[in-house]
Parts: structure tokens; C-alpha cells; sequence
């Protein structure tokens, strides 16, 4: 560990964002109390093929873990563990597609938020989950080129309005006839994902599988002071 590491080890500690214990941003006995989902149901749409989530964002605590990763103050660390409770999900499954020929790919952020937060909130957890899959990571091959209202503010039409015609695919060829783990936080209504899965498809992509922390439904990806 670092010089700079270990100071801020000392001074500023990692404390759960649960129950307060020191050591990490979420305690092995809070993550324990998430109900990480053990079972997949095929959730193949107009272009995913299909999407895996490791738990519904239900519970107050994984809300607090993505709002703390996604607002100001950042939690940037938050990423693993984050892609630790997707790692989770898919050790808990029985029978595990074999991703062996995808490349991870994800959903990107405009540049102006990119500023504003200094990271890339579905990159970050991308980074991590390439170390598990075992396989590489394009983080600049889909690229957003369009200023967007939050989509956490509009209703499902609204969304998917508000995000078409947003992203663009650079060196087509690099994606052309390859399969895709596309990549992001929170999935609601999948406009995004679905817009994302569109470009990707019509720019030459094989395939493409959604991964995502959580699943919510409409209304729930409201910020809250939790």
C-alpha cells in the first residue's frame, strides 16, 4: 500500500454506510442482509438478448450504496463493491452462460456529467467485473454525444424519448460480429439500455447481454435522503 494510501487509511477510515463498523464502505454482515438474488429468469427484449441483475432496488441500503457511488460527496471505491454483489449473483447460479467470447462494454456518460462526477459510474463497475470475467473491456468504442435530462426524472415514454438518438459507436469494427456484456447501475425501464443495445446491434454487434447492480421499477430510482 501506498504512502498516501495508508494516510488516508488512517485519517479518513472506511466506515460501513450501514451500520457504521470500520474497515469497508459495506460490512460482510450488511452485504449478507441484501438477499442477493440465486436464481435467473431469461429477460430477452427488442434488443437485449437477455439481463441479468443482482437484486431488485427495493431495499433503503442498496439505495444509499448507489446514490453514494453516483452523488456528491462520490464514493468511488463503491464500484467494487458494487460489482461485488453482481459477482455474487453469479457464483449463486446454478447454470452460468459461458461468457468465454463476450467483451464488456459500458453505458456512457456525456462529457459534461463525466466532469462534473470524474468517473464513469457504469465504468468503474466494468472495471472491476472484467477481473472476474476474464475478459476486455472497450470503454471507448460506445460514446455518448448528447446532452440529456436525467432520466431519473421522467416517466417511461419520456425516457425513451430523451435518449434517442444519443449514442454513437466509433471503430465500428471492433464490435462487428462480437458478443457484448453491456454494462450499468441500475436498470428501470431499459430505455438506455435498450437505445444503447440498438446502436450497438445496428453498428455490427453479434449479441448483447445487460448486467446490471439492481433492477427497479418506475419510480423507485428517485433520489432519496436515506
Amino acid at each position: 500500500m501506498s504512502i498516501s494510501k495508508i494516510i488516508l487509511e488512517i485519517f479518513f477510515p472506511k466506515i460501513c454506510l450501514n451500520c457504521q463498523r470500520e474497515g469497508d464502505w459495506l460490512c460482510q454482515d450488511c452485504l449478507a442482509t441484501l438477499e442477493i438474488l440465486d436464481l435467473h429468469q431469461k429477460y430477452p427484449s427488442k434488443n437485449l438478448n437477455d439481463l441479468y441483475f443482482g437484486l431488485p432496488y427495493q431495499k433503503s441500503l442498496i439505495k444509499k450504496l448507489i446514490q453514494k457511488f453516483k452523488y456528491s460527496p462520490f464514493i468511488k471505491e463503491l464500484s467494487q463493491v458494487l460489482a461485488s454483489i453482481v459477482i455474487n449473483h453469479f457464483q449463486l447460479l446454478d447454470n452460468v452462460e459461458n461468457f468465454s467470447e463476450y467483451i464488456l462494454i459500458p453505458v456512457p456518460l456525456e462529457k459534461k456529467k463525466l466532469r462534473w462526477r470524474g468517473f464513469n459510474q457504469a465504468e468503474e463497475i466494468a472495471k472491476e467485473l472484467t477481473k472476474f470475467f476474464k475478459r476486455p473491456l472497450l470503454s471507448d468504442c460506445l460514446i455518448k454525444v448528447k446532452e440529456t435530462q436525467a432520466q431519473i426524472d421522467l416517466s417511461k415514454k419520456e425516457r425513451r424519448e430523451n435518449i434517442r438518438g444519443v449514442f454513437l459507436v466509433k471503430n465500428a469494427e471492433r464490435i462487428k460480429g462480437r458478443k457484448i456484456l453491456l454494462i450499468d447501475d441500475v436498470y428501470t425501464t431499459g430505455s438506455t439500455m435498450e437505445e444503447c443495445a440498438r446502436v450497438l446491434k445496428e453498428a455490427g454487434a453479434k449479441e448483447i447481454v445487460g448486467i446490471v447492480v439492481a433492477r427497479a421499477s418506475p419510480g423507485q430510482d428517485k433520489f432519496q435522503n436515506l
